[in-house]
């Protein structure tokens, strides 16, 4: 089976996020998309995240009528920072009848030879990309494990600028799903971050 991993922070899960998934889970060849919710991305920091259980229960809450997507927690259980390349030995240790490929934008991928073991990653797994228009992926499109795609559509909505909305006290409604946008509005702890 052909795993794709969308990792993130989630922070929180937004419409732009699923729209994504969605795309590479009926319009590719991936059969599943994996939400990997990381409790600390080495690029980010640490102290702008929501309780990592937050997270993870949002992106389930989100996702939980949909079959071909899935929430996995298994970055809550490894060293932090999380690095990728452990996540996906950790994978394909505990599921070796899986085919796991990674799930990024183009704005990742530029910043992909940064990343630890980046050319382990680029050998050994199969890359997704979804293109942004202000970042040009060209560089490393000849790679054969780099498939690029053009017409998936994307929603101009960053999880920081609904944090920069609920920081002000203005609505999220409609940026995110409907079962998210109650759970926050429930949480005070979310506006602090």
């Amino acid at each position: 089976m052909k795993v794709g991993l969308f990792f993130g922070s989630f922070n929180p899960i937004h419409n732009g996020h699923l729209v994504i998934a969605e795309f590479m889970a009926t319009q590719t060849d991936l059969e599943e998309v994996w939400f990997v919710v990381s409790p600390h991305n080495p690029l980010k920091n640490k102290k702008s995240l929501a309780n990592d259980y937050d997270r993870l229960a949002w992106v389930q809450d989100a996702i939980a009528d949909n079959l071909n997507l899935k929430a996995s927690s298994i970055e809550f259980n490894l060293p932090q920072p999380s690095f990728t390349i452990v996540t996906l030995s950790v994978l394909k240790e505990k599921f070796p009848d899986k085919k796991f490929h990674l799930i990024m934008g183009g704005d990742s991928l530029l910043s992909l030879p940064k990343w630890k073991n980046a050319d382990i990653l680029m050998r050994d797994f199969p890359i997704y990309v979804y293109t942004r228009p202000e970042y040009d992926t060209t560089p490393l499109e000849d790679n054969q494990n780099i498939r690029i795609f053009k017409e998936v559509p994307q929603m101009n909505i960053s999880a920081s600028y609904i944090r920069n909305c609920l920081r002000k006290n203005l609505s999220i409604r409609y940026l995110v799903p409907d079962v998210v946008f109650n759970a926050i509005s429930l949480s005070s702890n979310f506006k602090n971050v």
